[in-house]
């Protein structure tokens, strides 16, 4: 991707489309402009936070590594997404880690030249309240999705936001690996096969990393239906 095609991905991300044009101008100007391949660490958990990350291009996951060894997704980002706000102004440590989970592309903006143009500008913080307020508003519903919807209505809903569009036939390609869905929704790999099988009666045909659609409102009346009710 052309520098300039990276810096226009940037200026349409929410950490940045709503601040004045000067700002922009200097927070591209100073930002780092990153490749990573897939698999490979952004930053470990418990460094120093010292930068806010903008996706560009590709998936990064944010996970935490439990005592146990375990391993808990707790975001997935992509294209015009922002992660790591409120720590980095915070100058704190990372509460997760984040990893490539396919090629991607990365702006990380330095904390202290956030810090200096919130000096400046107060709108600046507006901008990063908006940003982790959206984080913040994910996680509940992230949240509220594993206490009142099964498996297979997690899963429907994730299909459904893939879409690009909002009714009809629609096939989507799965964004990274089968593993990492299921960490992602709460479930484990065996469960998210079972949950597949359980949208085949609704239209959802899983062939590799594709996912083939019949109706779209068939299945987000399945997602949206009452547990209680079936």
């Amino acid at each position: 991707m052309s520098h300039e095609a990276q810096k226009a991905i940037a200026r349409q991300s929410l950490l940045l489309r709503s601040l004045p044009d000067q700002h922009v101008d200097t927070l591209l100007r100073q930002a780092i402009w990153r490749q990573y391949d897939r698999g490979e660490t952004i930053f470990l958990q418990e460094e120093e936070a010292k930068a806010v990350h903008v996706v560009l291009a590709g998936w990064v996951k944010l996970f935490r590594i439990s005592p146990t060894g375990a391993e808990a997704v707790v975001s997935v980002f992509t294209r015009g997404e922002s992660f790591g706000e409120a720590v980095a102004l915070r100058n704190v440590p990372y509460p997760v880690s984040a990893e490539a989970v396919s090629a991607c592309e990365v702006m990380h903006i330095p904390s202290p030249v956030l810090l200096s143009l919130m000096k400046e500008d107060p709108e600046i913080g507006v901008s990063i309240l908006a940003a982790t307020f959206t984080h913040l508003h994910a996680l509940v519903a992230q949240l509220e999705q594993l206490k009142a919807q099964t498996g297979a209505q997690r899963v429907a809903e994730f299909l459904l936001n893939l879409c690009d569009r909002d009714s009809g036939r629609c096939e989507v390609e799965l964004p990274y690996d089968k593993m990492l869905i299921a960490g992602r929704l709460g479930m484990k790999p065996e469960s998210l096969s079972r949950a597949f099988s359980r949208l085949k009666p609704v239209g959802v045909k899983i062939n590799r990393n594709h996912a083939d659609i019949a109706d779209m409102d068939d299945l987000r009346n399945y997602a949206e239906s009452d547990t209680s009710e079936r």
